[in-house]
């Protein structure tokens, strides 16, 4: 971000402020999607504006209709204080990139990256400053909707997810005509709602915070993020928007956060659903004194805080702290030297090295689940005929959850498929719809199959039926499309499955019947050339999964980092009853963390250490330990793999989980090549929270086993000694 001195300008406009003008600062409202300037339900922010009662809108959408409500508040109202808008841009703006857990699955931070600062350069040309992304809420929980917007179950690369984006956003300078001010959201742990339902209650121990749910914020924090948004869900059983314990005492005051802490839709509000709030004066008094400093969409700052500060509920330094951090994020974007965009140079399209930047991302975050027999890649000098098969094989509705209006449909599969293989004959049959009960169209699907050389079998969730409030209690395949992938199946032509959803899916009874299956996720813009790019060759998948695959939805919650049990599950001993395992599924999940093949084959050496023991005092202050490990490609592709480094501390105070992910490298290695790869590992790396408020980060005594391999399921170990 900017580095200059903005302090000396906001205290001189603190000084010249009413009461009634800095409440405004505090508010942000919405704006309706598809009316411009003096339309719908935009009055009421034009007016505000207009009498410099307002401090941000959401959802202006292009450069004239920002513009427009801009000149309002710059060059009507009193004092001439610019608007900052803010957008929902969480995975592209004109361009739509693979969603973020797609991009986690890349195991390469620079995916996410290159979607932030492709969206940043299109939103900021059409007058965007403000995005609400990154989401850094940590889940194991495939239920919930909003799992697709997130990074995943790993804290430790939905931190290094976080750093990227934010960077990617924002930038070194936040006044830069092509960078955007990033939010981390959701402050905290609302990937913890119980049973999946979005908005639910999240009970958390001071340590599980800690160690879970909050690092990844840190990292964003640390990163620079400009902004944070509040959570929707209870913590402990207050809710994120009053909780003062996290939103002052640990991000603003440990954490040293001097940015904008944003609420969520209403969420100010709906402290009284929640019942902690007895009224609105009472929902703004509890949230703003707890640490949000504006509100979005619902007004009870501006309805009731000069009562609030006449009553002394609310301080005066209070509200001008959130007014100074307001002002601060709008002086960091240059708002006061250049309120406005030139309509003339926004952009309002996807340009082809956006299209080519998403299409690379799409490849990269593909992960092949199964490749039994070699099936892929398909032999395009062979395959005389192909049969694309599937709701989504001819379907531009691939783009994901959280996509903008007016954002361009996916390319299709079929459409990538006929491009990448010119001399083959392509047949295509529906066979299904993605979540209807008609089963008429297997026949032809069938007939299609039979007829056919191979078949790519593309079926998976819809959109729809993933992000925000979107729980499902089931993770099948919706409809009757598992019908139709055994249906195909059993032709016994070479069937290979592309799988297309935001969340992990239970698939394990027909994709045991079929050869081939590559999790797509929801891929974006470029789906159709992205896809073609992995079933063909020209990419080699190396994406692995960020996320736990369960073999049923009865073993939720199922993640690879969990704590161990005083009877854990031994397969080698399975008459033994009194143990923590399901009488009717086999152990663990249908496909681990970390999990992901290749069309090549790769051999990992045994981990070495640049030291096998150290104090924890050296630890702390700044001593690291070295871990090399050795990839080999014993295979005649080239390709990439993801080595990566695991942490467990088999005795401590507090029981910690089998295996910590503490480090990953995605490398690329032609046939035959070998490199090494280098890992450092701190006090961070090494220790943990403990359960104090206050917030107590320990490194213990004793060993510490470093797992290297490439998914959490690796054996290879070496012991590190901590004194």
């Amino acid at each position: 971000m900017s580095g200059h001195d903005h302090e000396p300008r906001i205290a001189e406009l603190l000084g010249r402020m009413t009461v009634d003008e800095k409440l405004g600062q505090l508010q942000q409202l919405a704006w309706a999607w598809d009316t411009g300037p003096g339309g719908g339900d935009t009055a009421a922010a034009e007016a505000a504006a207009r009498k410099g009662l307002l401090g941000s809108v959401l959802n202006v959408v292009g450069a004239e209709a920002s513009n427009a409500l801009q000149r309002i508040a710059v060059e009507e109202s009193r004092l001439g204080i610019p608007l900052v808008f803010g957008l929902d841009v969480i995975h592209g703006y004109h361009t739509t990139f693979p969603i973020p857990l797609a991009q986690a699955a890349a195991f390469d931070p620079a995916v996410t990256a290159v979607d932030a600062e492709v969206s940043a350069r299109e939103a900021r040309s059409n007058g965007i400053h403000w995005t609400f992304s990154p989401m850094m809420d940590v889940t194991r929980e495939p239920r919930w909707g909003r799992i697709a917007e997130s990074i995943g179950e790993d804290p430790y690369l939905t931190s290094a997810y976080a750093v990227a984006k934010v960077r990617g956003y924002q930038g070194e300078d936040l006044t830069a005509p092509d960078r955007i001010a990033a939010c981390a959201k959701h402050f905290v742990a609302y990937g913890g709602a119980e049973g999946g339902r979005d908005y639910n209650t999240v009970d958390v121990s001071e340590q599980r915070l800690r160690n879970l749910y909050l690092p990844p914020f840190k990292a964003a924090v640390e990163a620079g993020a400009a902004t944070v948004m509040a959570a929707f869900n209870t913590v402990s059983g207050v809710p994120a928007h009053a909780n003062t314990h996290a939103l002052t005492g640990i991000l603003k005051q440990e954490w040293d956060f001097d940015g904008v802490v944003v609420s969520d839709w209403t969420g100010v509000q709906e402290l009284i659903a929640h019942g902690v709030a007895a009224d609105e004066a009472e929902a703004a008094r509890r949230s703003l004194t707890a640490g949000v400093d504006m509100e979005m969409v619902s007004t009870t700052f501006v309805d009731h805080g000069r009562d609030l500060l006449a009553s002394g509920a609310l301080t005066e330094e209070r509200l001008d702290d959130a007014v100074a951090r307001v002002l601060r994020l709008k002086l960091r974007l240059g708002l006061f030297e250049r309120p406005y965009v030139e309509e003339s140079a926004a952009l309002t399209a996807p340009s082809a090295e956006a299209r080519a930047a998403a299409r690379e991302a799409a490849g990269r975050c593909m992960v092949l689940l199964k490749n039994d027999g070699d099936t892929l890649p398909l032999d395009a000098a062979a395959l005389r005929s192909l049969a694309v098969i599937g709701p989504f094989a001819d379907s531009g509705d691939l783009l994901g959850t959280w996509t903008l209006p007016g954002a361009p449909e996916a390319v299709p599969v079929l459409t990538g498929l006929r491009e990448a293989l010119p001399d083959t004959v392509i047949s295509h049959v529906e066979g299904a719809s993605a979540e209807g009960t008609d089963t008429s169209g297997f026949a032809a699907a069938v007939a299609a199959a039979e007829a056919a050389d191979a078949v790519v079998l593309v079926v998976g969730e819809p959109p729809a039926l993933s992000g925000e409030a979107a729980v499902r209690g089931e993770l099948g395949l919706p409809g009757v499309q598992e019908q139709l992938a055994e249906a195909v199946a059993a032709t016994g032509t070479p069937c290979v499955v592309v799988l297309v959803g935001g969340r992990p899916l239970t698939i394990g009874g027909w994709a045991q019947r079929v050869p081939a299956v590559v999790m797509a996720w929801h891929p974006g813009i470029e789906a159709g050339p992205a896809v073609a790019d992995v079933l063909t060759g020209a990419v080699v998948p190396g994406g692995k999964l960020p996320v736990t695959f369960p073999r049923s939805v009865g073993q939720i919650p199922l993640y690879y980092n969990h704590e161990r049990t005083g009877r854990p599950y031994d397969p080698a001993a399975p008459e033994v009853k009194y143990v923590s395992r399901y009488l009717d599924l086999a152990d663990g999940p249908e496909f681990c963390f970390g999990h992901g093949l290749s069309y090549t084959t790769f051999a990992l050496g045994e981990p070495r250490l640049s030291r096998e023991q150290l104090a924890a005092g050296d630890l702390e202050a700044g001593a690291t330990v070295e871990v090399t490990v050795a990839v080999r490609n014993t295979g005649d592709r080239t390709a990439d793999e993801v080595v990566q480094l695991y942490v467990q501390d088999p005795a401590a105070s507090i029981a910690q989980p089998v295996r910590r992910l503490r480090g990953f490298t995605r490398v690329r290695l032609a046939a035959g090549e070998e490199r090494e790869v280098r890992f450092t590992l701190g006090a961070e790396d090494l220790g943990f929270w403990t359960n104090d408020t206050a917030g107590t980060f320990v490194v213990e005594p004793g060993e510490i086993h470093l797992h290297t391999g490439t998914s959490s399921r690796t054996r290879s170990r070496r012991t590190l000694l901590i004194t």
